[in-house]
């Protein structure tokens, strides 16, 4: 890709490469969409002007106190099997049902294993209730229940769920690192939103 500067460079991955880059994706295993990810990162870094050493934690975390508006590959990748494993199952055809399609994602992440622990997930925030997680009190959020939901809005609430366990992970990941992960104790900082274009 030609150097187009910090601003287009990013806009152009993130808006045309990536979304191209998704469809192929689904044929091939999840490490190789590990490896596909560290290239862009390595690049993505380097149009960004920060040190090589950065965690990916800190570009893809959206949790994080300075968010980039980026989005993983290996997240899309997972929740997009997710999706389609989803949408199999739940086919309103009954040859496509009863065919039980199997995704190959390599030995180290299963996308039925995934679908099945954000099921269990969500039936667990059901039995704990809504919790109190930030200052503004119980009640000021709505809650949208996993028994309640059917159809698309029970898939992607199955595939949110996904995306928010790779984000817990990210998190976990930061409070393991002692000087990129010190955002974590920051209790009094705001959350941004930070542009790739400059």
């Amino acid at each position: 890709m030609p150097n187009l500067g910090v601003g287009l460079n990013n806009v152009t991955l993130q808006f045309k490469l990536i979304p191209k880059l998704l469809w192929p994706l689904y044929d091939i295993c999840s490490t190789t969409a590990e490896a596909i990810e560290a290239k862009i990162n390595k690049y993505t870094r380097k149009w960004l002007g920060v040190p090589p050493g950065l965690s990916d934690v800190a570009m893809y975390c959206r949790k994080a106190k300075l968010k980039f508006p980026m989005k993983s590959i290996l997240e899309e990748y997972k929740c997009g099997r997710a999706r389609l494993l989803t949408m199999l199952e739940e086919a309103d055809d009954h040859v496509v049902k009863t065919v039980q399609p199997s995704l190959k994602t390599g030995r180290k992440w299963k996308v039925t294993k995934a679908i099945d622990e954000a099921k269990e997930c969500l039936r667990m925030k059901e039995v704990i209730d809504q919790t109190q997680t930030d200052r503004r009190g119980l009640g000021s959020t709505t809650a949208k229940w996993w028994s309640k939901t059917e159809g698309k809005e029970e898939r992607d609430t199955v595939v949110d769920e996904i995306s928010n366990k790779e984000d817990s992970a990210r998190v976990q990941k930061a409070v393991q690192q002692p000087q990129q992960g010190q955002w974590t104790n920051w209790d009094t900082a705001i959350q941004r939103s930070l542009t790739c274009v400059g």
